[in-house]
């Protein structure tokens, strides 16, 4: 497959922002007025809930969201309760699954796959655990991933910890799972570039998904393979 998928970098945006503008990009696909979209994000500290989601999987209570400044948001994704925010790279893929056969589970290995492409870029290996949805590292979890369709148009999509701060995760039980979290700095014990992981991660999911990268609004980091380690850091 050959499409093209352009890349709009949101940079950083409130989660109820967010959510509109993915609404109007699921409707605007439904219309085929645009092609498939993925767009690049980083939110302010905020929980959502998705479809599975429930109640005693949040740890903290109103107030103390208030007095963190953190947000809360029930949403139409599938999975269980997650956390975004600072340091996290958050893709949603707007995509069209007809000429993909339809085929749900078989989109979210594929996501996991350019998650699992895009770590071994930085040396590290991904993994997945047999019946969750995600990307582990050594056990720890290091990606999490929730879609909705609509009409056979995907939204929502993943989080991929990068410098994430580990202390939210303390607020919730994350996807509802005890599992350790973990971030790419952690695991690497160095800085990571997030601009330029925002271009690695495009790069992967073109791999997965047969694309062919196109910048959109913003996107202005490279959209070319590294050639090495080191490049990812220059």
């Amino acid at each position: 497959m050959s499409d093209e998928l352009t890349v709009v970098d949101w940079g950083h945006l409130a989660y109820g922002a967010a959510l509109a503008r993915q609404e109007e990009a699921v409707r605007l696909r439904l219309e085929g007025k645009i092609g498939d979209r993925l767009f690049l994000v980083e939110h302010p500290p905020v929980i959502t809930f998705g479809r599975g989601g429930k109640a005693e999987h949040l740890l903290a209570s109103k107030e103390e969201l208030a007095r963190r400044g953190v947000e809360l948001f029930h949403i139409t994704r599938g999975g269980d309760v997650t956390f975004h925010g600072p340091g996290q790279l958050v893709a949603y893929l707007i995509a069209d699954l007809t000429a993909r056969g339809r085929d749900l589970h078989r989109f979210l290995r594929e996501l996991e796959n350019a998650v699992i492409d895009f770590l071994a870029k930085y040396h590290l290996k991904g993994e997945r655990i047999a019946g969750k949805t995600g990307v582990w590292v050594e056990g720890r979890k290091i990606c999490a991933m929730g879609l909705a369709v609509r009409n056979w148009v995907t939204f929502h999509g993943l989080a991929l910890n990068v410098a994430t701060s580990l202390d939210y995760f303390s607020l919730i039980l994350p996807c509802g799972l005890a599992d350790p979290v973990t971030n790419m700095e952690l695991e690497l014990k160095e800085k990571v570039d997030f601009e330029k992981a925002k271009g690695w991660l495009g790069v992967s999911m073109a791999s997965v998904f047969g694309y062919e990268l196109v910048r959109g609004a913003n996107a202005s980091f490279p959209l070319s393979n590294p050639v090495s380690k080191e490049s990812i850091w220059r």
